[in-house]
This record gives C-alpha cells, structure tokens and sequence, in this order.
C-alpha cells in the first residue's frame, strides 16, 4: 500500500501544495509546529532518508534550500530548521520548520491547529516567494 504522502504527490488526499519538480514535492504540514511548518518529499517512496541514493538526497536537499529560504521571506522567523524525523510515515520527508527559539523544533509539543484558509494563505505566500 502506498504510504500517505504518496497519494498526497498523486492528488487522492488533498494538500496545500508548495512546490514540485519532477522528482521532489513540497506541501504545508497540516499539524504543524509552526506556522509556515513544510514538508519536502522525494516522488520517489523510499522509506528512509539515507536509503535515497546519493542524487536523490542532493537534489532533495536543494530544492528543500530553495523553499527554506521562501519562508525565510514570509515567515517571522530568525531561520528555518530543518529535522529528519522518519518515524511517522515510511517515506522520507524532510521538515522545514520557522524557528524563533530552540524550543519551535520540539516534536514532542502539541501541535498548531491551523484552519485550511490559513494553511492556503501561508503555502500561497510561500509560493509567491519561489517566483
């Protein structure tokens, strides 16, 4: 069975997308830690991080670089985090996070309860940010 972020890339669960290429995809977390919280994924369903070869994590990267600093733009924060967690899906995903203190990464507090016109706005503005 393909894992949820899998059918997100291919539209049967709905997202706020941020950003796509041919083989990475990007779209707001939607129990984030912060506002502006994204996750970036491979199309490719690899379950864990360093199982991606050595292209596909280079150019997961990059394109994560490329979103992290459109966030930066639009997102009061003083940087923006990056965690590899891989425990709740088994698909590699990076987390970019807005951070403000160390404290804005810790995936053991209760998580912002966004509406879906905030998630849109933010992912809106992100975009907006890339171009």
């Amino acid at each position: 069975m393909s894992s949820i972020f899998s059918r997100i890339i291919v539209g049967d669960i709905p997202c706020h997308k941020v950003a796509e290429n041919e083989n990475c995809f990007a779209f707001m977390d939607i129990a984030p830690l912060a506002v502006g919280h994204v996750l970036v994924v491979p199309k490719e369903e690899v379950d864990r991080y360093f199982d991606l070869s050595d292209k596909q994590l280079s150019e997961l990267n990059l394109f994560a670089k490329k979103i992290a600093f459109a966030i930066e733009q639009v997102v009061p924060c003083k940087r923006v985090g990056v965690a590899v967690i891989g425990l709740e899906v088994p698909h590699a995903h990076i987390h970019l996070v807005p951070l403000n203190s160390v404290s804005d990464i810790n995936f053991e507090r209760e998580k912002l309860d966004l509406s879906n016109e905030k998630l849109a706005e933010v992912a809106e503005l992100i975009r907006g940010a890339l171009n």
